[in-house]
């Protein structure tokens, strides 16, 4: 074996991307790694200048220039596809004809295993580029975990929210989403109606049948009122037998008039449950807020239950607008459910 085989398998272990170059500037010996990089293409015998382009130094155009830039860091790029991108420290008289060029993938390491399908074997074992390439997969592993348990926290973050606002019964909004539904329309100061129903009967039935009928008679009423409204209408179980309906940008009193006579229309039909009858009727207060108004929630729904009330006073399954005459009217009449009056705003 010669001095010159020698050093090259020396090399081949130490430096496995370096490259030999001749007198001539042709490339005399690749190293087994880059070999990997063009395996159907035989590097040895072309010139070292049309295989690789140099981006810098800039001033490189000839073997002598190149020879002449010993010791300097060389950023070249492979002319044909892939065009990987490397650096490279040339040597220069390792021996009167030979000059040795040693390359590494730079930044672009991560790329290039990819593309060459390049494993530790590849690369010298005090190459600092295996640890490298631990941290990176370790960094990403650990990343990717990071998003996967956020996703998590954040899906069980909605799913709380969302619990925290919906009635468990009947699926609808609860009393807190309506406060913050209603809250965020006053903000807004836009036109919208508001409308509080109660239950007629609904007590007779919890007493006579159970409560197993009273919840599948308040889920029944809670389909009712979404199948009778829009899907931008906001509707709320906010008590036991008590419902409240947020209607946005509706401007005429007939719209509401139209949508509380089919509620109350559907709800009088008797609602089947294990071989009997329920028989309920709902009685319905409704309040308009203007922009500039003033009014806030608590008087919105002060107002609502007045009307409420007076429809349950005018002998239930009816709909009554408000009218600041209402209050009047409370005084002088109990309410036939036994509550207290509300106090005026």
């Amino acid at each position: 074996m010669s001095a010159a085989q020698a050093m090259e398998r020396v090399l081949d272990v130490l430096c496995p991307m370096h490259l030999a170059l001749d007198a001539t500037g042709h490339i005399a010996h690749v190293g087994p790694t880059l070999r990997k990089l063009r395996p159907d293409v035989e590097l040895v015998g072309q010139r070292f200048l049309e295989v690789f382009m140099l981006k810098r130094p800039r001033a490189i155009k000839s073997v002598n220039d190149l020879r002449a830039s010993s010791g300097m860091k060389l950023h070249l790029q492979m002319r044909d596809d892939p065009q990987t991108e490397l650096k490279g420290l040339l040597i220069d008289g390792m021996d009167e004809h030979r000059s040795i060029i040693n390359l590494s993938f730079g930044f672009s390491v991560v790329e290039a295993v990819g593309e060459y399908g390049l494993t530790s074997a590849d690369f010298s074992s005090t190459d600092l580029t295996i640890e490298m390439l631990y941290l990176i997969e370790a960094k990403s592993a650990a990343m990717e975990a990071s998003r996967k348990l956020n996703q998590r926290l954040q899906g069980a973050k909605i799913a709380a929210e969302e619990q925290a606002f919906t009635d468990t019964l009947t699926g609808l909004k609860n009393r807190r989403a309506m406060d913050h539904v209603l809250a965020r329309h006053l903000e807004w100061d836009r036109q919208f109606a508001l409308m509080h129903l109660d239950l007629d009967y609904f007590k007779d039935v919890n007493d006579s049948m159970g409560h197993a009928a009273g919840d599948h008679v308040l889920q029944t009423v809670a389909r009712v009122m979404v199948e009778e409204t829009r899907d931008s209408d906001t509707v709320a179980r906010v008590g036991g037998d008590e419902f409240v309906i947020l209607l946005p940008d509706i401007r005429d009193q007939e719209s509401l008039i139209g949508i509380g006579r089919r509620i109350i229309k559907r709800l009088e039909v008797p609602i089947a449950f294990q071989g009997q009858e329920c028989r309920i009727s709902a009685s319905i207060g409704t309040v308009f807020h203007e922009p500039d108004s003033g009014y806030s929630a608590e008087q919105l729904f002060d107002d609502a239950d007045v009307a409420l009330y007076a429809s349950k006073h005018a002998g239930r399954a009816q709909q009554t607008f408000y009218s600041p005459s209402l209050r009047n009217d409370a005084r002088n009449t109990a309410p036939p459910t036994g509550r207290e009056l509300p106090k005026s705003a």
